[in-house]
């Protein structure tokens, strides 16, 4: 009898019992972190644009002093919107090289395993002189920028694939 190899199962969907949509499981910085506040969105659509209600996103980032010693990590379900929503401090430069930003992965349904990329702050000037986004097409690297909003949010969009899809990283 020959032996063959089962095949891969996709990622997700996920059962929820071990995740959260509890708004204080969002926030990630303790009282006394330093730098700035913020609350980053990030929305999850597939390759027709329709939200992805059963993903998980996964984010990490230096601190408020660009250290990633003690950084910061968190994991939250998206909600039917394909939405969810961490405060956090607004990681500063890496090193003096790298310009503020998130490390997110995205776990979906229908994905072999997690999408890498980052999340840059638009406007930011010091993501003129920073080395992973300059390796990026200069016409895709606004797929890799949070947008302010008038409330004080950041918003990140994440297009798993078709127009506008986000950079993904091979790492």
């Amino acid at each position: 009898m020959e032996l063959v190899p089962t095949p891969t199962q996709t990622i997700g969907p996920f059962f929820h019992l071990a995740l959260t949509t509890r708004d204080t499981l969002a926030r990630l910085a303790r009282s006394d972190a330093k730098g700035e506040r913020i609350r980053l969105a990030i929305r999850v659509l597939d390759g027709d644009g329709a939200p992805v209600d059963d993903a998980m996103i996964e984010i990490w980032h230096a601190d408020g002093a660009g250290d990633y010693g003690p950084g910061v990590f968190a994991r939250l379900a998206t909600n039917e919107s394909g939405t969810c929503v961490f405060e956090t401090v607004k990681p500063a430069s890496v090193a003096e090289i790298h310009a503020p930003h998130l490390n997110v992965a995205v776990f979906a349904r229908g994905l072999l395993k997690q999408l890498i990329t980052r999340v840059y702050f638009a406007g930011d000037p010091a993501n003129q002189n920073d080395p992973i986004l300059a390796l990026v097409p200069a016409n895709r690297r606004d797929t890799l920028l949070a947008q302010t909003h008038e409330s004080a949010q950041w918003n990140f969009e994440i297009r798993l694939s078709g127009g506008g899809e986000t950079v993904f990283f091979d790492v």
